[in-house]
């Protein structure tokens, strides 16, 4: 009686853990859609006039609009889009309000990203970001070869002459290029296939819980 009182308890005491684990990835799967759903709204909102301080956090992702002149020069940084392949994001200096400020117009197809782009935009809508595109495996950016792997502000701001912040297009801006805007796809949302693996692991508890109760009614029998 003893042995199988001390499986049964190692089997619930194990299934409830598990189970505990889900429901809590269930909760932050909730937490992260509310997340999600209030920067999906933040980058479809109406857009306002580049705040003249702009803060990294609490203007992630606003919705800002312009009018002025695209500046001379341009970066070109290599990325790449599913079902396309690699691309070359165009980002360009753009001059509003005696400011200027770095825009990503969005992307052409490998091969095009020197051909000629006249620029002649004078107003633009689209998000503010702060990127965090760099990681360990991410090679350096060669300013003299016009090849950008990341999109570190300080250094394409100083490239440029611009403030260190960037507007990412998301209306067309002409001369062939692809908008590629702002939104929440790059931004990781894995708590339900967390939630089901610890659901599918309370399971197999449970299932090894009956076989060694199983195994122990054979012994004493």
């Amino acid at each position: 009686m003893r042995r199988y009182l001390g499986a049964l308890a190692f089997g619930v005491i194990g299934i409830g853990i598990l189970i505990s684990l889900a429901v809590w990835q269930l909760q932050r799967l909730d937490w992260k859609r509310g997340i999600l759903a209030n920067i999906e709204a933040r980058i479809a909102a109406a857009p306002v006039p580049i705040p003249a301080d702009p803060d990294p956090e609490g203007d992630r992702y606003l919705a800002v609009t312009a009018t002025g002149h695209i500046g001379p020069g341009e970066l070109h940084l290599l990325d790449s889009i599913q079902n396309v392949g690699p691309v070359w994001r165009i980002i360009v200096p753009f001059v509003t309000d005696g400011r200027t400020v770095l825009l990503d117009r969005g992307y052409v197809l490998d091969g095009r990203q020197n051909d000629p782009h006249a620029g002649a935009v004078t107003r633009i809508v689209g998000n503010l970001i702060w990127p965090d595109d760099r990681t360990s495996s991410t090679p350096p950016n060669d300013p003299e070869k016009n090849i950008w792997f990341a999109r570190d502000l300080d250094e394409m701001a100083r490239a440029l002459g611009t403030e260190p912040l960037l507007v990412v297009a998301r209306e067309d801006t002409g001369d062939g290029i692809t908008p590629l805007p702002v939104s929440t796809e790059g931004i990781p949302n894995d708590h339900l296939q967390y939630a089901i693996t610890w659901f599918l692991l309370a399971g197999v508890w449970a299932g090894m819980t009956g076989l060694l109760l199983w195994r122990i009614s054979r012994r004493t029998a």
